[in-house]
C-alpha cells in the first residue's frame, strides 16, 4: 500500500520541531497523528475519523483546544518495536517485510479524501533511510537551532537522561573525541548536553548524504521565528501542497519567539565557553557565530 509523498520533520529535539510541525498541521490538506495513535495504536481508523472531523468548523474549534499533533511514539512502538529508542540512527536496513506490512496500512488508515498527504514529526535521531525505505517519495524536512540554545534547553526538561552519563542515555557510547572532551570538561553536564547535539546533527548529515536533493529541505529555527510567512512558503513549495489563504490567516494566529538567548542569561561565563569550545566547528559550519 503506498501514501502518496509524506511529509516528515525531524531534528534534534528541543530544535523548534513541535512549534513548526503545529503550524504546517494547520493546512487543512494535511493529516497528522494525535492522541489518539498513542491510546489506539491498533485502531488508526479513529485518527482518521477525527482528521474528518476537523472540516467542520464548529468541530474543528472544540477538538483543537484539546488535541494536538504530536510524535506519538507508542504507535510506531506497536507497529515497530524499538522505533522510540533505538541506541543509534534507524536505516532502510532495519525495515523488515514485516514492517511494510503492518506500517503502511496503518499510516493509511490516518489519511482521509481531503487530508491525503500524511504529515509526521520525529526527534532524535533522524531516521531518514527508514522513511525513505517505507516511503517512495517522501518529503523530509530538518529543523535546526543553535546548539548553544538546543543544550541549555535540554538541560532544563525533565525527559534528559543525561544525567546519568552517557552509559544510561540513548544515543550510543561516545566516541574517543566526544569521551575526551567530556572528560577534559570535568564531565559537565551541558557539555554532554552539547555533545549529543553535534551526534544527532551528525547523524543527520549522514542520512541526509543518501537522499536525492528532491527529498530534503532544511530550515533553521531562527528564520521561522523571524519569519515565518516565507519560510512556510518556501516548504509549501517543496512539499507541493496549495498555498492558501485560510493556511496563511492561521498561520498569522502564531506569535513565535526566539528564546536562542536564554543560554546567555542562565549559563555562567564558564559554561558558556566550555560549550563554544566543544561545538565550535559545527556552530561554524551552520552559520552560527
Amino acid at each position: 500500500m503506498s501514501i502518496d509523498s509524506p511529509i516528515i520533520i525531524f531534528g534534534s529535539g528541543r530544535s523548534g520541531t513541535t512549534i513548526f510541525h503545529h503550524m504546517l498541521a494547520e493546512h487543512p490538506r494535511l493529516s497528522w497523528m494525535s492522541e489518539l495513535c498513542n491510546r489506539f495504536p491498533a485502531q488508526p481508523d479513529l485518527n482518521g475519523l477525527l482528521m474528518k472531523s476537523l472540516d467542520y468548523p464548529l468541530v474543528e474549534n472544540i477538538l483543537k483546544r484539546k488535541i494536538q499533533p504530536g510524535e506519538c511514539y507508542s504507535f510506531w512502538n506497536y507497529y515497530f518495536k524499538g522505533f522510540g529508542t533505538p541506541t543509534r540512527d534507524l536505516t532502510s536496513a532495519d525495515v523488515t517485510v514485516k514492517t511494510k506490512k503492518l506500517l503502511l496500512p496503518a499510516l493509511s488508515a490516518l489519511t482521509t479524501k481531503k487530508r491525503q498527504r500524511l504529515l509526521l514529526k520525529v526527534t532524535g535521531w533522524p531516521r531518514t533511510g527508514f522513511f525513505t525505505e517505507l516511503f517512495a517519495d517522501p518529503k523530509l524536512i530538518h529543523v535546526i537551532r543553535d546548539g548553544r540554545a538546543v543544550a541549555n534547553s535540554l538541560i532544563n526538561v525533565g525527559f534528559w537522561r543525561g544525567w546519568g552519563g552517557p552509559e544510561k542515555w540513548r544515543w550510543g557510547l561516545l566516541s574517543e573525541p566526544h569521551r575526551q572532551e567530556w572528560h577534559h570538561h570535568n564531565q559537565s553536564f551541558i557539555v554532554l548536553a552539547g555533545i549529543q547535539w553535534k551526534i544527532l546533527m551528525d547523524a543527520a548529515e549522514r542520512s541526509k548524504s543518501q537522499l536525492r536533493h528532491s527529498h530534503i529541505l532544511e530550515i533553521k529555527y531562527e528564520e521561522l521565528c523571524a519569519n515565518p510567512i516565507p519560510v512556510f512558503q518556501r516548504v509549501a513549495d517543496f512539499c507541493k501542497i496549495e498555498w492558501r489563504a485560510d493556511f496563511e490567516a492561521r498561520l498569522n494566529k502564531y506569535k513565535l519567539i526566539n528564546t536562542n538567548k536564554k543560554y546567555q542569561q542562565e549559563l555562567t561565563d564558564q559554561q558558556q565557553n566550555a560549550l563554544e569550545n566543544v561545538l565550535a566547528s559545527h556552530l561554524t559550519k551552520y552559520g552560527y557565530q
